[in-house]
């Protein structure tokens, strides 16, 4: 699992150790597994908040993790071009290579550690889809997309598009130096990442060492998520079990914790996790498709919106690529 890495953890900075005395740890609410289905054009994918009421969930709507998945010749697909309207998609590759393009002029390739930001906001048409050496060769794929809803005030806003590459992505170490914890946005501990969000979020990806512990302080007013990539351990200093394809939700608090297990498989030899949380929206959801407002009035329109062309166009292909936005 490239993503980001160093090779000495006792390069990067420091977090600082959570005063224990100064806080309440986060009790762990509940743990459940992600079922696994298909996206698009048939990529395999867990559905990371399937079963988790979203008033445990918001401000986020849905998350898949894609892959992690070993593509013979011939067999890498993505997306059809399709709309969204009203939230905020993430697309963070841990391995291998998606393109992305929509109708904004937005996009580009996003590779081991790139995350892509797209503020859907008003409407946008957008694809995603693998390059064509992926598609020739073949190759790992594995990655995420997590919808963050936006609050009715900004649904009607521009579409935006994030680049945000590898190196600009905030690593620190836990005190001990037992994982590397990656800041993609939000503020961890004092420090913070480069990805500018409208509705305050925190999203990082922690690698953590056979037998190392990692004890995060987080916002309190943002709810607490961590969903296993792969490996095996405990959350919270009860012990739960976690592993890959599960989801733990956590309740209040001002710091929680991770620890990965003594013995991990050896295609999984450390625990990788994603902590995701943000400050509650607490409005209405009307969610269907590809669509995420307040109202089912407002879903409807969209769709007529969509059917009339008011989304955007999609747009000629550039030179050097051919229609799917793979290279030629």
């Amino acid at each position: 699992m490239p993503a980001v890495t160093v090779d000495d953890l006792l390069v990067p900075p420091r977090l600082d150790p959570v005063d224990l005395s100064m806080g309440a740890e986060r009790p762990v609410r509940t743990v459940t597994v992600a079922p696994r289905g298909f996206e698009g054009e048939g990529f395999p994918v867990r559905r990371a908040f399937a079963g988790v009421a979203h008033s445990e969930l918001d401000p986020f709507v849905h998350m898949d993790q894609m892959g992690e998945v070993e593509y013979a010749p011939g067999e890498a697909k993505g997306t059809p071009w399709h709309p969204h309207r009203g939230f905020e998609t993430v697309t963070y590759m841990i391995d291998g290579t998606f393109r992305h393009r929509d109708s904004h002029g937005g996009g580009g390739l996003i590779t081991n550690g790139d995350t892509q930001w797209m503020t859907a906001g008003a409407g946008i048409l957008h694809i995603e889809a693998p390059p064509e050496e992926l598609v020739a060769a073949g190759g790992l794929f594995h990655g995420i997309q997590l919808w963050v809803n936006l609050p009715s005030a900004d649904k009607w806003i521009a579409p935006k598009y994030q680049d945000i590459g590898r190196r600009n992505v905030a690593l620190v170490t836990s005190p001990d130096a037992g994982a590397l914890v990656r800041i993609i946005a939000g503020e961890v501990g004092g420090y913070r990442g480069p990805g500018t969000t409208h509705t305050p979020i925190s999203l990082v990806h922690a690698t953590i060492e056979p037998g190392a512990m990692l004890r995060l302080p987080w916002p309190v007013g943002y709810n607490a998520l961590v969903y296993v990539l792969s490996g095996r351990g405990t959350v919270s200093s009860a012990t739960r079990p976690i592993e890959s394809g599960e989801l733990a939700v956590f309740g209040h608090g001002d710091y929680l914790e991770v620890a990965a297990g003594q013995h991990q498989d050896a295609r999984s030899p450390k625990l990788d996790v994603l902590v995701l949380g943000g400050a509650p929206i607490g409005e209405p959801v009307a969610w269907y498709g590809p669509f995420v407002m307040n109202t089912d009035s407002e879903i409807r329109q969209a769709f007529e919106d969509y059917r009339h062309g008011r989304m955007g166009e999609i747009p000629a292909v550039p030179a050097g690529e051919d229609s799917s936005g793979g290279d030629r």
